[in-house]
């Protein structure tokens, strides 16, 4: 049995081209410029927040983010989880911050609240939150510890657009949040994302930052007098406030995103259905299938053996290929980033030991990919794979 399943299917359409090809007929502008303004609007009232900032990557928003919380706030401790994706940590070690990582919660696959509450001290500046694979993970409990010790929530929802909580979408709770629009998520403009906030000091900032730290991408032009009033020896146009970075969006993205948005929602509910057929389908003595799907919006599914059993996870591996579906072991990021070479310098050896619910899910965890177009049939014949296996 083929079932020729890949990872992500259809995800920029003849549509999508469509509309890209006729933007392009008119030999416009592709730099940064009025598309990729309209998408940050259109994105900021689908998501419920005042203000946001497009970028070449879901990474490049993560980098910002943490750039923007060490020149405003200063360094310390930033709370991490364990299972990320890479660029997540990596910003918190390049902008000069120390991580600190919690467990996961098996329901939800985010980071456990009582771990983070009990790891946070008067060093933390963040909790980085990663909603992994559509779930949500927040709770009032995580909410009110943060508000009430000083503590800045950052959100990334690179891999759960439109999940809620309390009815309010993900990305609108925290001092910032990060979304990924690359080829697999829930929209594409190929590469590409997306920073959140409600500050208006902080989203200017952001601007910013996403170019070269000049003075001059400030929208507010009373910012924009005030840099130039403190620096009487430079050209207004050369103003460069911070040592930063270049990571602007396209035109091109920013046209296929706001194209894509139209359909984002009926999509979601596609995923979700898709998702529960799944679970509803799956041995529930083989396979995990408690999870918490209030407010999810699913990105993959998520196939976790109930036990550790080697036999069967290589089973599941060898029938997977034979049948042409296309898997990740570890599933978000590849599973326990703890286990990553690029962070030997900084944990202590063996840390991963401390951390069992990541760690089972690392060796017997996977994700298979979710896409609007799947046929429901074919869902029901890769669980009877499964479960009979």
């Amino acid at each position: 049995m083929h079932l020729n399943w890949p990872l992500m299917e259809n995800n920029i359409t003849r549509e999508d081209l469509g509309v890209l090809i006729d933007f392009l007929k008119g030999c416009p502008r592709l730099t940064q410029s009025e598309n990729v303004y309209a998408f940050e609007q259109e994105w900021s009232k689908w998501l419920g927040v005042k203000y946001s900032v497009y970028v070449n990557s879901g990474a490049s928003a993560n980098l910002l983010t943490m750039a923007l919380l060490k020149h405003r706030y200063g360094t310390g401790e930033i709370i991490v989880p364990t299972l990320t994706w890479v660029s997540d940590i990596a910003s918190v070690l390049q902008n000069g911050f120390t991580p600190v990582f919690v467990d996961i919660n098996p329901r939800n696959l985010c980071i456990d609240v009582d771990q983070v509450i009990k790891k946070m001290t008067k060093k933390t500046k963040a909790v980085f939150i990663t909603y992994v694979q559509g779930f949500n993970g927040l709770s009032d409990k995580l909410l009110l510890a943060c508000k009430d010790r000083g503590i800045h929530l950052i959100e990334d929802v690179c891999e759960s657009h439109g999940a809620t909580f309390r009815s309010k979408k993900l990305g609108s709770f925290g001092l910032l949040s990060n979304f990924s629009f690359y080829y697999a998520h829930h929209i594409s403009t190929v590469e590409g994302g997306m920073i959140c906030t409600n500050d208006k000091l902080i989203y200017e900032i952001l601007r910013i930052l996403r170019s070269h730290g000049m003075a001059r991408e400030a929208l507010d032009p009373t910012t924009r007098k005030k840099y130039v009033e403190e620096n009487p020896a430079l050209s207004p146009d050369f103003i460069f406030l911070y040592p930063s970075f270049n990571v602007r969006g396209t035109e091109i993205g920013a046209v296929l995103g706001r194209n894509q948005l139209k359909r984002l929602d009926e999509n979601i509910k596609k995923r979700n259905k898709n998702f529960g057929i799944f679970l509803d389908y799956l041995n529930k003595d083989k396979y995990y299938t408690d999870f918490d799907l209030k407010g999810s919006s699913n990105y993959a599914f998520n196939l976790i053996l109930t036990k550790p059993d080697k036999t069967l996870r290589n089973k599941i591996e060898s029938a997977l290929t034979e049948a042409r579906v296309e898997f990740r072991r570890g599933s978000s990021g590849g599973g326990n980033q703890l286990r990553q070479p690029y962070l030997r310098p900084y944990v202590s050896e063996n840390e991963w030991t401390a951390y069992p619910h990541i760690e089972h899910v690392h060796f017997f965890g996977y994700y298979i990919g979710n896409f609007p177009d799947l046929e429901h049939e074919n869902i029901i014949s890769l669980c009877n794979l499964l479960n009979g296996l």
